[in-house]
């Protein structure tokens, strides 16, 4: 008989892996006397760029105002419709309302909770503008499918990439695949800048644009202006916002940017250890990966089959646990329920009830871990 764990431990959800890099970088920021979207948001730009094979990337103040402004400068608003999945962070649908846009509901594939491809089509109008598709955990979407849906139609695909920074499709980092992709850097990301976010894209015109309206609309940065050799006098060309990304976060990103390949892969193996616990569990069904994508393996998600979701959580909770729901569905929250998108997506309902966020950060355990591991398949068999 296995032996069971009998001291209560306390388990996160998340945290950050922070070393003594990330504080000399700090450290050279606030010693350079230039701490707001200077040399070192540059460089960092720079990198995830590289990294994303993508030839532009604007950094901004997080992931939700990269997607706000990927919308505003497409000119993406009222009258226009998105076609996104309601099944996510419901920062992905308020950005399409706050551009005065409609969210037009897809359901999702229930295998891998991203949007259901085969269900686009027949959600286009001629009123779509564009389809925001959303990498669910890190794991990418059907990149090429949807691509080749928005090119027969003449419309956009935005990506919101917000946890997929380094997972892979068909071989390729996700970023430079879609028009736009926006990535985050929250401290539940692969690598965080405590706040943060990211555009990257391929066409000239849109990261240009980017910088423009993310500096309050301003024709040249203020980086350019201290290195011109003559002064140099601004003018507003568009009516921007301030989405700046400091670079005290930069600094702690370029850090982050240089353990990346670490941080991947001690979440893959935390993963792999999961996915073997529940293999056989006929309460528990572990996350599905097609065979063309690598997830970065930014969230665990699982999916009980039996039982209450919710108590499950509340019982792991008691236990020092820490879990979330998988996800939320949008179309069914105070903020949307009523208005005018009426939708019935029975496989986001479902996925919203049954699925749950299990602790996976580099630091987590061996012994935390089969903590986590006994206490689940116990109460994932008790909830049945």
């Amino acid at each position: 008989m296995k032996k069971r764990i009998g001291k209560r431990l306390t388990v996160p959800l998340a945290k950050p892996y922070f070393s003594s890099s990330e504080e000399s970088r700090v450290r050279e920021v606030l010693r350079s006397g230039w701490v707001t979207q200077g040399p070192a948001v540059a460089a960092f730009e720079e990198v995830v760029g590289r990294y994303t094979d993508a030839k532009y990337a604007v950094a901004t103040t997080s992931a939700t105002t990269a997607l706000f402004l990927s919308l505003y400068l497409l000119g993406i608003g009222p009258g226009d419709e998105v076609i996104t999945p309601s099944f996510t962070f419901i920062a992905s649908t308020n950005v399409i309302m706050h551009v005065g846009a409609n969210p037009v509901f897809v359901d999702i594939d229930p295998s891998t909770y991203n949007i259901d491809v085969s269900k686009i089509a027949k959600k286009i109008t001629k009123k779509t503008k564009a389809i925001l598709s959303v990498d669910q955990f890190g794991l990418p979407c059907d990149y090429d499918l949807i691509r080749r849906i928005a090119e027969a139609n003449c419309i956009y695909h935005i990506s919101d990439a917000a946890c997929a920074l380094g997972s892979l499709y068909k071989g390729k980092r996700v970023g430079g695949i879609t028009d736009i992709t926006c990535l985050s850097f929250h401290p539940r990301k692969v690598i965080t800048t405590g706040e943060g976010g990211m555009i990257v894209t391929n066409k000239k015109s849109f990261a240009q644009k980017a910088k423009i309206l993310r500096h309050h609309g301003m024709s040249v940065s203020d980086l350019v202006r201290h290195h011109a050799s003559v002064p140099i006098n601004e003018s507003y060309t568009e009516i921007g916002f301030n989405f700046r990304m400091s670079d005290v976060q930069a600094g702690i990103g370029n850090a982050q940017m240089e353990k990346i390949g670490f941080l991947l892969k001690k979440r893959a193996a935390i993963a792999e250890k999961y996915t073997r616990a529940f293999r056989d569990s006929t309460e528990i069904i572990p996350p599905y990966v097609p065979s063309d994508v690598q997830p970065n393996w930014q969230s665990y998600i699982i999916r009980l089959t039996k039982g209450n979701r919710d108590e499950v959580m509340r019982r792991l909770l008691v236990d020092g646990i820490a879990t979330r729901r998988g996800n939320l569905a949008v179309h069914q929250q105070e903020a949307y329920r009523g208005r005018q998108f009426p939708v019935v997506l029975p496989e986001t309902e479902k996925a919203a009830v049954q699925t749950l966020a299990l602790p996976i950060f580099p630091q987590l355990t061996k012994h935390e871990q089969d903590y986590v591991i006994e206490k689940l398949l116990f109460y994932a068999k008790k909830s049945a």
